[in-house]
């Protein structure tokens, strides 16, 4: 069936024929991914003649590997990860939507530590859960070194942060936080963004020899996510919904409070005249550099070759 339609699409680019794609996701069903569900539910796939599937990830799901290797159609990924992709010679995956202008990466203290900036939870005694290897670490530790605060690895939660006030920890500002104040607890959270490190995330790829070859599905992939994105940025409550169905993890409050704290991140204040999910080719370069900076790709990557608006 692949075939044929393949066939049919070189024969008759106008046109554009359903077929079933695999879009991988890197983590659950929650509001920030939201836009793609919305897509689905709202049938933009559907009437862009798209069959599209949704793979929940999980901790660890290597979705740039997934994109590179041809397992999937369509990944969710970071900028940083493309970049670092593209330095390890796995060139043909191009981003072509980016759902969060500011990246939601974040570290969360107890209020009671009375931390300023960013730079204060470095300096200062106590304990950092982390992944110390990620890329916004080592920057951090670049911009804010040497470290007087003792390093140790983040699994996931804020069981050890509940416990501990004397402990900060890594956080996407849209989730732990709301974690930790259902639990009574009171915080602060840091954007790593303020600090001068903020890739896209939940950044929409693909292969660029499939946008190359059929153009056409790629644009009408876009076209149907940025109408998902609207839907739910103006209303996430219907989406929320039925995605709560999907993940029960969630209570639909959770859904519904998380999917208002990303919206500025969707969305800052000062870009609201730029449409959803467009990329500017100052912050790739930027980008770029700062990997070369800390040693995590040997080279600056050209903008162009990691990205594309369509």
């Amino acid at each position: 069936m692949k075939i044929i339609s393949l066939i049919l699409t070189i024969l008759f680019p106008q046109i554009i024929f359903a077929q079933d794609l695999k879009l991988a996701l890197n983590w659950k069903a929650e509001p920030q991914f939201g836009g793609f569900y919305a897509a689905e539910f709202n049938n933009h796939f559907k009437n862009n003649s798209l069959k599209v599937k949704i793979l929940e990830g999980g901790s660890g799901t290597p979705t740039i590997q997934m994109i590179a290797s041809g397992q999937v159609d369509y990944a969710i990924v970071s900028a940083d990860e493309v970049l670092v992709s593209h330095d390890r010679k796995a060139n043909d995956v191009i981003a072509i939507f980016a759902a969060f202008q500011t990246n939601p990466q974040a570290i969360m203290t107890h209020e009671d530590r009375k931390f300023t900036k960013l730079e204060d939870i470095f300096k200062s005694d106590g304990v950092l859960l982390w992944q110390s290897g990620l890329p916004y670490a080592q920057f951090l530790v670049k911009k804010y070194g040497p470290l007087k605060v003792k390093a140790a690895p983040y699994l996931g939660g804020i069981g050890n942060f509940q416990k501990d006030p004397q402990v900060s920890q890594q956080c996407f500002s849209t989730s732990e936080p709301l974690t930790a104040q259902k639990a009574g607890l009171k915080v602060k959270t840091f954007m790593v963004a303020d600090s001068g490190y903020n890739p896209y995330t939940t950044v929409l790829v693909t292969k660029a020899s499939r946008l190359k070859a059929n153009p056409a599905e790629v644009k009408k992939m876009v076209e149907a996510v940025r109408k998902g994105w609207w839907d739910y940025y103006n209303n996430p409550v219907p989406t929320n919904k039925k995605m709560s169905e999907i993940n029960k993890a969630m209570t639909l409050k959770d859904f519904d409070e998380s999917a208002k704290a990303q919206k500025t991140l969707i969305r800052a204040p000062e870009e609201l005249a730029v449409e959803i999910g467009m990329m500017d080719q100052s912050r790739w370069q930027q980008l770029s550099e700062q990997l070369v900076e800390i040693k995590m790709i040997k080279k600056p990557i050209k903008p162009e070759a990691a990205f594309t608006n369509l």
